[in-house]
């Protein structure tokens, strides 16, 4: 095996003694007080009825049929532009791939065609 001009060191551990592994040491959590858990509830409760407050009023001032139907006419016609926009930007890279080989093709031909013409025996020494 070998030797590198700079070994590698790596560091050890703060608070192992040697031969054990790492230890791991658990933080203690303060306990939430009583109150808090409370409030927390409380607000959560409040958060939640309101919410459900105000989804109760949103068809008095909306159709939600007719938003649902509309924005599924709207995914739809999305998804086909979408797959529209894909098909011609593929079809543009074909046609970019076409040419490249066309070019390809017309500077290998070139090459070949000057390296026929341009043959030299060489001499057997």
């Amino acid at each position: 095996m070998p030797q590198t001009p700079y070994p590698l060191h790596l560091p050890q551990p703060r608070g192992t003694t040697p031969g054990k592994g790492l230890q791991l040491r658990r933080r203690r959590r303060r306990p939430t007080s009583r109150w808090r858990q409370v409030l927390a509830g409380v607000l959560l409760i409040l958060a939640g009825a309101t919410i459900l407050g105000l989804l109760m009023r949103l068809p008095e001032r909306l159709d939600a049929l007719l938003l649902v139907s509309n924005a599924i006419a709207n995914l739809i016609g999305g998804i086909q532009r979408l797959l529209t926009g894909i098909l011609q930007l593929s079809s543009v890279i074909v046609v970019a791939l076409l040419a490249l080989l066309a070019l390809l093709l017309l500077i290998g031909g070139c090459v070949r065609l000057v390296r026929g013409i341009s043959f030299r025996q060489r001499r057997s020494s």
